[in-house]
């Protein structure tokens, strides 16, 4: 019997398939249920969302009321009424997209996570307890979309906004970050908050301000990928150097990139409902297109031959295998059912995605459903043997007042289990642990 959080309750942890409960957000339950068998304890980060600003550029330049100023003006206007014309459906479909607000440092219990439109939270759980959490901002990282931390890199952190990429890092006292970009060093040090100094390091400026919506690291961190719903192209920035090559490929704004965990593969998919498979050694491609509407989350396999999609107009995921080892672009693409998001919930399409490094947690959030559903993740076990098969677990609920899930995240390489993050609407960033008997081990 899937686990069910009664109304008023609030979700602590999985042990063994039970998804445990409690009244409230409170530690105390958290060290009692699974603090003593991981040794730590994922408190909740509350966050305080902020109305989306004129940034204060632009503001000064409608204030000053000059000649120049005024011709600053309406190029900002006249660009962004191009913009709206030629991809207005693209701006309408922005919100469906499942943009990564949430992230999990790869080896260290540090997340970061998108608060509000300009501002980044980095919370760092191997700290002393009692520290605050640290705010980056800066006048170049606007309208932010989506924020991920660069493979062994350090603590480098990169964040998607509007007009390009703002690259983060931090440095211990004494010891300051290396900075690249001219930009980047007039702006100096912007994080705010106890523990590492946080610099903005670089700035990875895009073409014509567009707004940066989509972000993929390389697994050994050398290389990023971007892209904007604005263009047809992404973009595959070499960090050290500072430059970035186009890559062009059809028509139509890009929705997401997605890396393999093994480097030998690359997804594209754009909001006309084509997405494209890339083999990375000469960069070659192999369109594939759907009739369940555009992609809106998708999510890699461990080993990188398998990938799990999520469309805007299906209850249903996809799941595309690769037949060869690379370079091959030899696949073919499974339905992977998952029946309870109508049956029980009463939802009539899935909304985001998330799939943990050992394959054996998936989470998903759906659109809509009953009064009693709404707003709640579903928990499945998945089994690859060597097609995808689920089992319902059960369902997280979040705290506060009608919580819905913003934006999640699994850490892909928590050794005690998969450690599931939430950004709930309610002001709530909460961390999940998943404990449970691993069936790959047995």
């Amino acid at each position: 019997m899937p686990s069910f959080p009664q109304p008023g309750s609030v979700t602590i942890c999985e042990i063994n398939r039970d998804l445990v409960t409690a009244e409230s957000i409170s530690d105390d339950r958290a060290k009692y249920t699974y603090g003593k068998i991981l040794g730590m304890v994922f408190s909740p980060i509350q966050f305080q969302a902020d109305p989306v600003a004129v940034p204060s550029g632009e503001q000064e330049t409608l204030e000053q009321g000059t000649p120049n100023s005024l011709f600053k003006a309406l190029q900002v206007f006249a660009n962004d009424s191009i913009r709206r014309v030629f991809y207005p459906n693209n701006v309408n479909l922005l919100p469906e997209v499942d943009f990564k607000g949430v992230s999990w440092h790869q080896h260290k219990h540090i997340i970061a996570f998108i608060s509000s439109p300009n501002q980044v939270i980095i919370r760092d759980y191997e700290e002393p307890e009692g520290k605050d959490a640290c705010i980056l901002s800066c006048d170049s990282q606007r309208e932010i979309k989506v924020l991920e931390w660069r493979p062994n890199g350090g603590k480098s952190l990169s964040v998607a906004c509007k007009g390009g990429i703002c690259i983060w890092s931090a440095s211990c006292p004494g010891n300051a970050a290396s900075v690249r970009s001219v930009a980047a060093s007039s702006l100096g040090t912007l994080s705010r908050g106890s523990g590492n100094r946080w610099t903005l390091v670089d700035f990875l400026r895009g073409h014509n301000d567009e707004q940066i919506s989509a972000l993929s690291w390389s697994p050994d961190g050398r290389y990023l990928a971007s892209a904007s719903y604005e263009s047809s192209s992404f973009t595959i920035w070499d960090v050290a150097q500072g430059l970035g090559t186009p890559v062009r490929r059809g028509l139509g704004g890009i929705s997401m990139l997605k890396w393999s965990p093994t480097g030998d593969y690359f997804f594209t998919a754009k909001f006309d409902g084509t997405f494209y498979l890339w083999e990375t050694n000469t960069w070659t491609s192999e369109p594939w297109s759907s009739t369940s509407g555009f992609v809106t989350g998708a999510t890699w396999d461990p080993d990188g031959r398998m990938v799990l999609i999520a469309f805007s107009g299906s209850a249903t995921l996809g799941s595309i295998h690769f037949s060869s080892k690379p370079p091959s672009l030899d696949a073919h693409l499974l339905p992977v059912d998952l029946p309870e998001i109508v049956s029980l919930t009463g939802s009539q399409g899935i909304e985001k995605i998330a799939w943990d490094a050992s394959g054996e947690r998936l989470a998903v959030s759906y659109k809509g459903g009953d009064d009693v559903y709404r707003g709640l993740i579903a928990i499945y076990d998945a089994r690859r043997t060597p097609l995808i098969s689920t089992s319902l677990i059960g369902f997280i609920r979040g705290p506060g007042d009608d919580p819905k899930p913003i934006a999640f995240s699994f850490h892909d390489k928590f050794k005690q289990g998969p450690l599931l993050s939430v950004c709930w609407s309610s002001g709530f960033c909460c961390t999940y642990p998943l404990i449970f008997h691993s069936h790959i081990l047995a």
